[in-house]
C-alpha cells in the first residue's frame, strides 16, 4: 500500500478501497445467489417458508449489507461534506 502524506490524499484512497471492497462484494453476493437460485430451481422447489422460495430470504438480508456498503461508498462523499459543512459554518 502507498504512503500518503496529505489528508485529502488519504481520504480519496479510503474512498477507493470502500469502491472496490464493494464491487467484489456485489459480485460475490450475485454469484452465490445465483446458485442460491439454481439449487432451489432443480432442487424440489420447497416453498416451506410460505409462499416465497427460500432463496429470497438471503438475498434479502444480504441484499440489505450491499445496499448499505453501496451508500458508504457511492454516495456518502466524506471529503466533499466535509468541507460544504465547513464553508457553511465559515461564512455564517
Amino acid at each position: 500500500m502507498q504512503q500518503v502524506n496529505d489528508p485529502k490524499e488519504e481520504l480519496l484512497w479510503k474512498q477507493a478501497r470502500r469502491r472496490v471492497n464493494f464491487k467484489r462484494s456485489f459480485a460475490t453476493y450475485c454469484i452465490v445467489n445465483a446458485f442460491f437460485w439454481a439449487l432451489w430451481f432443480f432442487g424440489d422447489r420447497d416453498y416451506s417458508y410460505g409462499q416465497v422460495p427460500w432463496p429470497v430470504w438471503p438475498m434479502l438480508g444480504w441484499g440489505i449489507g450491499i445496499a448499505f456498503q453501496y451508500y458508504k461508498a457511492f454516495m456518502s462523499n466524506e471529503p466533499d461534506a466535509v468541507e460544504k459543512e465547513y464553508e457553511k459554518l465559515r461564512n455564517n
